[in-house]
């Protein structure tokens, strides 16, 4: 696997595989990995010839308290884990790269970023739509594929890759899950012991209220419930649950079409998020 870091090498790199009639994958990250961003590799895989990974920690989508500073970083166990994983190719650009003196251009969003982790992280969204659209645009890939637990994020990017003509097919992958149902992330590491044992319930508390609503719950008793389970197995805050359409993210009332169930809640210092999908019966 060859590393660069600069986006004339990257496209040097990518050029001579497209002269040579390669169909190339882009997986981007923000590094610290665990087997769901492997796994996303191996997604990739099989859709191209080629892959490319990033990973760049990228400021613009931290907001001010947010753990930017902390944030794992290890580039060389992450080469190592995505050399495994039969990556070829790795862009770890620095932020001087990414953001030149002078950058001055922003991309938004509307409607799929509004609400959810877009209501609690404000500009969250539009530092990953910026990120990605540059991404998009120095690799010039055929496919990029995007994990489903950060599934708000996957929409915003459709949203973005379809109104601006990107023309790059964009691909979730499914949820990889701990043992126990914990959805795999970077920010896991953060958890204490106590705290990664409260955090099971979060999988189970969101697949319950998933079960009820299928079964023809009242979603508003059905979601109050779920967010009391949440508090009472010891996280401090829910920042949401709620039920949403599965392409437009529009807040539901009622189980009328393809959903899903999304969840944020906070253990410690640590936001936790989830989601499932739910069918009408």
């Amino acid at each position: 696997m060859t590393i660069v870091r600069t986006v004339a090498d990257l496209r040097e790199m990518v050029g001579a595989w497209r002269k040579a009639g390669l169909r190339v994958a882009l997986v981007p990250t923000m590094g610290a990995l665990h087997q769901g961003h492997l796994s996303l590799i191996e997604a990739a895989k099989a859709h191209a010839d080629r892959v490319v990974a990033s990973i760049f920690v990228n400021p613009k989508q931290f907001g001010v308290n947010e753990d930017l500073s902390r944030y794992p970083r290890q580039e060389a166990r992450d080469a190592e884990l995505l050399k495994s994983a039969g990556c070829d190719l790795l862009f770890a650009p620095t932020v001087e790269e990414m953001y030149p003196a002078g950058f001055a251009t922003s991309v938004s969003v509307a409607g799929v970023s509004e609400g959810l982790c877009g209501a609690a992280r404000p500009g969250h969204f539009d530092g990953v739509a910026l990120i990605v659209t540059k991404l998009l645009n120095m690799v010039r890939p055929d496919v990029a594929i995007f994990g489903e637990k950060d599934y708000q994020q996957l929409q915003v990017i459709r949203r973005f890759a379809e109104d601006l003509n990107i023309g790059v097919e964009i691909l979730g992958a499914p949820i990889v899950r701990e043992a126990d149902g914990l959805a795999m992330s970077s920010r896991n590491a953060y958890l204490s012991a106590e705290e990664r044992g409260i955090a099971g319930a979060l999988p189970r508390v969101l697949g319950r209220v998933a079960e009820q609503l299928e079964g023809g719950a009242e979603m508003a008793a059905a979601l109050a419930q779920g967010t009391r389970d949440l508090l009472a197995a010891g996280f401090k805050q829910v920042d949401y649950l709620e039920v949403r359409d599965a392409r437009t993210l529009e807040p539901l009332q009622a189980l009328d079409r393809e959903a899903r169930l999304f969840v944020a809640a906070r253990v410690g210092t640590t936001r936790l998020i989830d989601n499932l999908p739910v069918r009408p019966r």
